[in-house]
């Protein structure tokens, strides 16, 4: 089977690491040819990792607008010569449906909705585009529950949605769960691409209400990364808060770590919350979609927006070894849930069957 995967680009994010993670797996597990398409070919850490492990990578363009409808002239090379496009992110599910219609191509599409909402649903003008979109698809896969249910009632449809939880490799990052027995020093690590759903500027209020020996570094790149720099400047807090920009090395990262924070406004099923709740230190987030279903019951949520609460959970942790270690071993033991074999399995079983359904219309 020849299986197209279609993304934006390779800058980091949960998607984006997906791509890297996954697509080897796929490779390697049947008879299957699997390749990756971008609209924006820049090459980044996640570019490159993915192409030392042997996966073909196309580009439309380099640094390009991804929005830009040119693009869709350029998909028409592509369209036909795939079994499975399965696209992911905005651009690249309504792009690759009119350059399918316009070759009159016979290929399967599916997509992967990777957020319990965004911000078109709030335009309602919106609507019926989406709608024609999703329709295009044979298939629709959202990777939690919460996702699932939000886009059914958005569309007013249950026809071809289906959830398959995201995962990770899960090997790369379990670690010993961390004793701070006597620490003295505390470093929280978020690690998440600086875009609109993501809310680092609560974490850094939080940092507002900590002692000086407590210090945070982000990783990540993105559009908002100025705007968080420069609200950094004005709390004063250059000295305990590290830009670290993309990063590969995201479980050496969380390592030297002694707290996970996963700040946002609003999730799918996070990869970096995986990550984090892997790694044996205690994982905290917002009480949003995607991320309550994600963390209840094993890390720690508090109010969405709420940087005092955030602050009294980090420090209450810090303080009490013993809950501490509590917290990092419920963690671990739910992230295990989300091993990415299982994933890969789930997607070339779906594959296989839309594939034969499929040919027994035609």
């Amino acid at each position: 089977m020849r299986i197209l995967h279609v993304i934006t680009s390779l800058h980091i994010g949960g998607a984006e690491r997906l791509m890297v993670d996954l697509l080897p797996l796929l490779m390697q597990s049947g008879n299957n040819d699997v390749e990756l398409l971008l609209f924006d070919g820049t090459e980044t850490p996640f570019y490159n990792e993915l192409k030392s492990k042997g996966v073909v990578i196309h580009c439309l363009t380099k640094g390009g607008n991804i929005y830009n409808p040119k693009l869709i002239l350029k998909l028409l090379g592509y369209v036909n010569q795939y079994d499975v496009i399965h696209t992911h992110n905005t651009a690249c599910q309504f792009f690759v449906p009119i350059a399918r219609a316009i070759r009159n191509s016979q290929t399967i599409l599916i997509t992967t909705e990777h957020n319990s909402t965004n911000r078109r649903r709030d335009k309602w003008w919106f609507k019926p585009l989406d709608r024609w979109m999703y329709r295009q698809y044979a298939s629709i896969i959202c990777i939690a529950d919460q996702t699932q249910k939000n886009l059914e009632q958005y569309i007013g449809s249950k026809k071809t949605i289906s959830t398959i939880y995201n995962g990770v490799d899960i090997r790369r990052f379990l670690k010993p769960v961390k004793d701070i027995s006597g620490q003295s020093r505390f470093v929280i690590t978020m690690v998440a691409a600086f875009r609109k759903q993501k809310d680092h500027e609560t974490l850094l209020r939080a940092m507002t209400h900590l002692p000086d020996n407590f210090f945070l570094q982000f990783v990540g790149s993105g559009i908002t990364e100025p705007l968080v720099k420069d609200k950094c400047r004005e709390l004063g807090l250059n000295d305990r808060v590290i830009f670290m920009g993309a990063r590969s090395g995201v479980s050496e990262i969380m390592e030297q770590s002694d707290i996970i924070v996963l700040s946002s406004h609003w999730e799918g099923l996070s990869l970096s919350s995986i990550e984090g709740m892997a790694s044996g230190r205690p994982f905290i987030a917002s009480d949003v979609d995607g991320l309550h279903e994600m963390a209840s019951g094993a890390g720690i949520l508090f109010p969405h927006g709420d940087d005092q609460e955030l602050a009294k959970q980090i420090q209450y942790l810090c303080e009490h070894p013993k809950e501490y270690q509590e917290v990092a071993q419920r963690c671990q033991e739910h992230a295990k849930k989300y091993d990415i074999s299982v994933m890969a399995s789930n997607y070339l079983e779906l594959y296989q069957r839309i594939t034969e359904t499929q040919c027994s219309i035609v």
